[in-house]
Parts: structure tokens; C-alpha cells; sequence
């Protein structure tokens, strides 16, 4: 099943593999890493501490605020927050993902949690934000202490949705490194319930609110086509190019994978597809015996890369497995 959930998209990304000359061929990302989710090892890296925007995928960020604001008795799942003007405002804005919030509508925060991370939905990050904090900008201050709270030392952001900001410069948007968002990733499926949002791959938003109602679609096509998939998080925007922030488990072992800046979402699926069989055929996570006392590490920051930086493509026949794919 494994084999044919890679092939099927395999299949549907051949244009992007065969569409030009090898010399042609896009690289299929600026920089990605790949971690075992226990124990925070390392398995594969290049380009890992490149900085670009994490694009929609800021909203994971924003996903971990607000839980930090539940956990605190601040907010509750089923607090109901009223949108605003400016949260309609920001679902208006030309490219923007969103669920058009109106001025006066009223939504749970459990609503708007899925709607930030199935729809992409900027308004609902927006509002989420503006309602936990009293203000977007504190919300924003809130994601940066977080963020060094992690250890993602490498990291900055300046909005709660990953929108581009108004002067569309990219060093004033938010910034981060494939490693940094690996650190975000791995805190997330160990130490909350966003697995709960991110596994789902079809939801209404605002039935019995609306009508019709909004009918969102997940936007990591991952889910139910590699196996184990359960989540993150998609990005793009033209100055991040395609992001995403991949989690598979698959018996007790579970694999998170980050890639950014990739020319295209198809290729990026792809890549993404074998770091991820990649990460699970490569060093094994040793299991201790039954019984025997097992404390996770802490994902820690290697000296040096690893002894070759040639691409996934070119280690194939050095390192182990990988996938190949064979299209008629």
C-alpha cells in the first residue's frame, strides 16, 4: 500500500520530473530537515539553518500561543469570539486564504482552530490572535518569546497568519529556518492536541451559522496518500515559495520532516514523500527494553553537517534506501 500511495503521486507529479532538461530542473527546496519525533535525532539535513519565510506555516506558531493561553485557563475550546472589522478586513485582502469572516459573526476557538489549519484561513489566525492577546501586536511579541522559549534562535515573526507585510519586503516578514520549525513541529505532536486539526482532511466551517457553509479542504495532500501522515502545515507566498511542515507516524515511530522555499507545491509533495520514507528506513530508533526507563532528548544543534551535502537524488546509491519511481 505504501509502494502505491507513492507511485499514484509519483504519477501525478511526473510533469514537474520530465517537464525540462536535468540542467534545467529546479532544486526542490532552499533548505529541509528531517527528525525522529521522540528522540529529536537528526536523520537527514541540507541547507537546514537557511533563513526565508515559513509562510502559512506561522500559523502553527499562532497554534501553540493560544494552546499555551487554554492551558493557562485564559481561553477554552469553546469560548466564543466575535470577529471585527479588521478580521474581516484581513480576509479580504487580494490572495488571501480566509473563511471571510464578517464583522459581528461569532465562532468557537476550536472553530477557528480548524479553520487556520485546514483552510489557511488568515482571517481566523488573525482573529485568534486579536482575542487572545487584546491586541495583535502583543499576540506577535507573545509568538516570539515562544519561540525562543524552543530554542528557535534563528527565528522572527512579525504576524500571527505568515501574510506578507504591507511594504512586501521580505526581511520585515516573519523568518525562520527549516531547523527552527522542526523544533516548533516536534513540540507540537508531543506536547499538544494539534494532531486533532491537521489529520482532518474535510470540514464545514460555520454550519448551521451560514449557509452554505464554508466547505474546507485540507491543504496538505499528503494525508491519505503516504502512510501515517497526520499533519502539519502547508506555506506559500511568492517570497517563501512552497513550504511544509510534515508529520507520519507509523507503528510506535513517528518522523517530522520541514521543507521551504520549494519552486512549486507538486515537486515539493514529492521530495517531501521520500525524505519521509527516507527517515524511516534510515537509523532505526533503538527500543529499550520493556520495563526499562526511557527519557526523550532534546533535539540538539550538530557541530557540522553531515560528511556529504550531495542531494537526496544523487545519495540514493551511497546512504541506504531511498524511493524511486518508475512512470510508463
Amino acid at each position: 500500500m505504501r509502494f502505491l500511495s507513492l507511485l499514484v503521486l509519483s504519477l501525478f507529479l511526473a510533469p514537474v520530473l520530465f517537464s525540462a532538461p536535468k540542467s534545467q530542473v529546479q532544486k526542490a527546496y532552499k533548505g529541509a530537515i528531517v527528525l525522529d519525533a521522540a528522540t529529536g535525532k537528526i536523520l537527514f539535513e541540507d541547507n537546514a539553518d537557511e533563513v526565508s519565510p515559513p509562510a502559512s506555516m506561522t500559523k502553527l506558531m499562532t497554534f501553540a500561543v493560544v494552546n499555551d493561553r487554554i492551558k493557562s485557563g485564559n481561553l477554552k475550546l469553546d469560548t466564543v469570539l466575535t470577529a471585527t472589522r479588521a478580521d474581516e478586513k484581513v480576509g479580504a485582502v487580494r490572495h488571501s486564504t480566509s473563511v471571510w469572516l464578517k464583522s459581528g459573526e461569532s465562532f468557537t476557538v476550536e472553530e477557528l482552530f480548524y479553520a487556520m489549519m485546514l483552510q489557511s484561513a488568515n482571517d481566523a489566525a488573525y482573529m485568534v490572535a486579536r482575542c487572545s492577546a487584546g491586541s495583535v501586536p502583543l499576540f506577535v511579541s507573545w509568538m516570539n518569546a515562544k519561540a525562543r522559549s524552543l530554542g528557535m534562535n534563528h527565528t522572527v515573526f512579525q504576524t500571527p497568519n505568515g501574510f506578507p507585510v504591507a511594504s512586501h519586503r521580505v526581511s520585515e516578514g516573519d523568518l525562520t529556518t527549516p531547523r527552527d520549525f522542526a523544533l516548533l513541529a516536534r513540540y507540537l505532536v508531543t506536547q499538544t492536541d494539534i494532531l486533532k486539526y491537521t489529520a482532518v482532511k474535510q470540514r464545514a466551517f460555520g454550519a448551521g451559522k451560514r449557509f452554505p457553509p464554508v466547505m474546507m479542504i485540507n491543504h496538505n495532500h499528503l494525508l491519505g496518500h503516504i502512510e501515517g501522515v497526520d499533519g502539519l502545515k502547508t506555506g506559500f507566498t511568492d517570497g517563501a515559495g512552497f513550504c511544509l511542515t510534515a508529520t507520519a507516524k507509523r507503528g510506535d515511530r513517528r518522523i517530522i520532516a520541514v521543507m521551504m522555499d520549494s519552486p512549486d507545491s507538486r515537486s515539493r509533495d514529492l521530495k517531501i514523500a521520500q525524505l519521509i520514507e527516507r527517515g524511516f528506513n534510515t537509523h532505526p530508533l533503538v527500543v529499550p527494553p520493556i520495563g526499562s526507563p526511557s527519557t526523550p532528548t532534546k533535539p540538539s544543534r550538530p557541530d557540522a553537517f553531515p560528511q556529504t551535502t550531495a542531494s537526496l537524488e544523487d545519495k540514493s546509491s551511497q546512504d541506504g534506501p531511498s524511493i524511486h519511481f518508475t512512470v510508463p
